[in-house]
């Protein structure tokens, strides 16, 4: 199965449901915005297909966990997701926005599907010595959508309308639907009797996350920077007034992180197992700390550079958390363990973004500070978490030589 299932098609299709991804939410807000000529309410279309992921990455990840091809869960989730925002823009001006609201949210429950759902399905494709080079790369489409999804959204809007840039976010979406189908079926001997309810497989799920430390401290240290990239992402436009002389220059500036994160996540897979992942993620937080730290002086070079050096702790940060969670999750909780991660960092993102916008009106200087402590707080977490069971899986095989 996995011969007739290249490692290529597997990223071409997670490039593309992630591109479209990145996509739909500058584009989201372009529509909302110019249909309804509400700034408040196209944030909260944003806000409503964002939170709901919240709730709908565990309860897909348990679906993906018990079904035999999880390939064709996956591409209903995309067909579910693409069609909500085919829906949305119908209902933009012709239906009362509680409506339209409501189609955001239901339609967000199955946004994880392109993240982790995605990356849980990784090992059917490649295992053994070929999974740390695949799992960078996999890493490296969540860059190349962060850096052409919004840019494509901009110029779908500028030449076509900002509608049209909804609906070609949901063609990209959709443009993975063969990809996903095709995944192959989970082998006879990973498939396990299934006795129990899908409340009591997400109870599990989570159990385990929590009582695995290498895995509960890679969870709460991206998470936790999670909330200070939300944080910095809302002061990027104002930096950029204040820096750049105007709020487009830095949103721009998302762009540049997207680069340095994707050249960073490159190199990383050239050199996968040259440095342990654990050690990736607290340094890589660290890094983000700095680069935040950084943004707070008003300096044109120096605000490029901080948004670079934030880019390079994001993105050998995710590879590595998604090589955590492939070393730690068992085959029968792996996508539930994928979505549940991914549902989290959304979460924190969208609490750092909405805890910044009053604080960043009353200081921006303050509220960069405050995001920098929040990143030093998740390397702190990840530290704070003992690492007994790295150690013990390290001292497995001089046991077994022993014996």
């Amino acid at each position: 199965m996995r011969k007739r299932y290249p490692l290529r098609l597997y990223l071409a299709g997670a490039t593309a449901a992630r591109a479209g991804d990145e996509m739909s939410g500058p584009a989201l807000l372009l529509a909302g915005f110019a249909l309804t000529g509400s700034t408040v309410e196209a944030s909260a279309l944003l806000a409503g297909i964002t939170v709901s992921a919240a709730v709908g990455g565990p309860v897909l990840g348990a679906l993906l966990d018990r079904a035999g091809r999880p390939g064709s869960l996956l591409a209903a989730a995309l067909v579910l997701y693409a069609a909500g925002l085919g829906a949305i823009v119908l209902g933009l001006d012709r239906l009362p926005f509680a409506v339209t609201l409501l189609i955001a949210v239901v339609t967000g429950l199955s946004g994880p599907a392109l993240s982790g759902g995605w990356s849980a399905r990784l090992t059917d494709v490649a295992r053994g010595d070929r999974l740390p080079r695949a799992n960078a790369l996999d890493a490296m489409t969540f860059g190349v959508a962060g850096l052409a999804g919004p840019a494509l959204a901009g110029t779908v809007a500028e030449v076509l309308g900002a509608p049209a840039a909804v609906v070609v976010s949901a063609m990209l979406i959709a443009s993975a639907l063969p990809f996903a189908w095709l995944l192959p079926a989970r082998p006879a001997l990973a498939r396990r009797a299934r006795t129990t309810s899908v409340i009591s497989d997400l109870a599990a799920g989570m159990r385990f996350i929590a009582g695995r430390p290498a895995l509960a401290r890679a969870t709460v240290a991206s998470v936790v920077s999670c909330v200070a990239q939300g944080m910095l992402t809302v002061c990027l436009p104002v930096l950029g007034v204040r820096v750049l002389g105007g709020a487009g220059l830095g949103a721009v500036l998302l762009s540049c992180a997207a680069v340095s994160a994707l050249v960073a996540t490159a190199v990383l897979a050239r050199f996968a197992r040259s440095v342990s992942p654990d050690t990736i993620i607290w340094a890589s937080v660290l890094v983000q700390a700095a680069a935040v730290a950084l943004a707070a002086w008003d300096r044109p070079v120096v605000l490029v550079v901080a948004v670079l050096l934030a880019g390079i702790g994001e993105g050998p940060q995710l590879a590595a958390l998604f090589a955590v969670r492939h070393r730690e999750a068992p085959e029968h909780l792996r996508g539930q363990i994928f979505t549940t991660g991914a549902s989290l960092k959304i979460s924190g993102f969208a609490l750092g973004a909405t805890v910044a916008g009053p604080v960043a009106a009353w200081s921006l200087p303050g509220t960069l500070a405050l995001a920098a402590s929040v990143a030093v707080l998740a390397a702190l977490a990840f530290l704070a978490i003992p690492d007994s069971s790295v150690r013990s899986r390290d001292r497995e095989p001089s046991r077994r030589q022993a014996s």
